[in-house]
């Protein structure tokens, strides 16, 4: 019984993990678990015809959790790995788990924005700035000492909002946000994320037509 997840390959280079936030936030969760599996990594600009068996719609991450079927969503495949695989439990509390939740939407608005006075940076800031106060509440982490699902999902978005925004926008998350800075420093070291994260320059091309459309 191996457990497998199909992931995205880095545009142009099939061979090496891609950018996307969403396997990575799967593949997060199999380390910080300590799950053995195996990575698949699928060329989205050329979807292989195996790949499109498993995931008809043509959408990473895909996993299998030993039993042959293959589930999409990161939501739904993270949940499924919670239950299959309880030790350590990484289960985020109802009331914590929706903390940061607005910021990749507000990054993505702010990142494609033309507009200065349209209001998205203001937007963005005021959603790091509640994570902030929720993180200097009850930190280090959403969920106090340890790390939890909610973690494993924003790091990897706060990691494409300041790569992004610091290439496109010479923009950086403000300075006196400093429980933030601690978080991403934290989530940013740790084993599993340095295993998992894409590279930077990857990161970049992944956003530019997005950018520049």
């Amino acid at each position: 019984m191996t457990v497998e997840v199909c992931v995205k390959a880095a545009a142009g280079a099939p061979d090496t993990l891609g950018d996307c936030p969403f396997s990575q936030r799967v593949l997060l969760t199999l380390e910080e678990k300590k799950v053995p599996y195996e990575m698949k990594l699928v060329d989205l600009g050329n979807k292989p015809e195996w790949f499109l068996k498993i995931s008809p719609e043509g959408k990473v991450p895909v996993f299998n959790s030993g039993d042959d079927k293959w589930i999409a969503d990161s939501d739904v495949i993270t949940q499924v790995i919670e239950e299959k695989f309880p030790t350590p439990s990484l289960v985020t509390p109802p009331e914590y788990a929706s903390v940061g939740s607005k910021i990749f939407p507000s990054f993505v608005k702010f990142l494609k924005s033309k507009d200065a006075s349209d209001g998205s940076e203001k937007a963005l800031l005021d959603e790091l700035q509640a994570l902030d106060e929720h993180l200097k509440a009850h930190g280090p982490y959403i969920n106090g000492e340890n790390v939890s699902a909610a973690d494993l999902n924003l790091g990897p978005k706060l990691f494409h909002l300041q790569v992004a925004l610091e290439h496109f926008k010479g923009w950086k998350i403000p300075e006196n946000l400093t429980s933030v800075h601690a978080y991403t420093k934290a989530l940013f070291s740790r084993e599993s994320f340095v295993k998992t994260k894409p590279a930077k320059e990857h990161l970049i091309a992944g956003w530019a037509p997005k950018v520049n459309a």
